[in-house]
């Protein structure tokens, strides 16, 4: 991690207020407690209520395959150098079908895995917005090639939604579960 301790700390269930408890409540669908994520944005509930709505359509309502999201979160995390989203994302990744090399490829690079045409080029994509804030033409062109208009929507604001996730983290100093 790049900070030991947090900033701001999760909040403590004891400290949860009827609205936090109703908010935290709908992250726990697939666990038995909030991640830290969430019950350190908690200590501002119209934001998490907001945020989450976003989150949740990247995260589960987009048009973009599974696979290639967890690849492009993955790689935002290791670009960020978001520890908390790397680790959170490596166990989704895995029920989305990657692979430990694959998974190690995008912390060392691009040219660390024999990646698919396709793939390669999402993580290109990834790689430019990330450094220049813009994809360029000769990626722009391979992009649409692969992926329809609303996938290439959903894409943009799946590196923009967890490039923004792992600056938070990384401030806040989140703190893998």
């Amino acid at each position: 991690m790049r900070l030991q301790h947090p900033r701001i700390a999760p909040l403590p269930e004891s400290e949860w207020t009827d609205e936090q408890r109703e908010i935290l409540a709908r992250t726990t669908a697939r666990r038995d407690h909030p991640l830290n994520i969430f019950t350190t944005l908690a200590r501002h509930a119209p934001l998490l209520k907001r945020w989450l709505v976003f989150g949740n359509h990247v995260l589960f309502g987009s048009t973009f395959p599974a696979r290639e999201r967890e690849l492009v979160i993955l790689r935002v995390g290791a670009l960020c150098k978001s520890e908390y989203e790397f680790a959170q994302h490596t166990r989704i990744g895995k029920m989305c079908g990657l692979t430990d090399e694959e998974i190690d490829g995008l912390k060392r690079g691009i040219d660390a895995h024999a990646w698919t045409a396709c793939e390669r080029t999402l993580l290109t994509a990834t790689d430019e917005l990330h450094a220049d804030q813009m994809i360029g033409d000769a990626t722009w062109t391979a992009l649409r090639g692969d992926w329809t208009e609303e996938q290439v929507l959903d894409f943009l604001f799946t590196v923009g939604q967890y490039t923004l996730v792992s600056m938070v983290l990384n401030t806040l100093g989140v703190q893998v579960e």
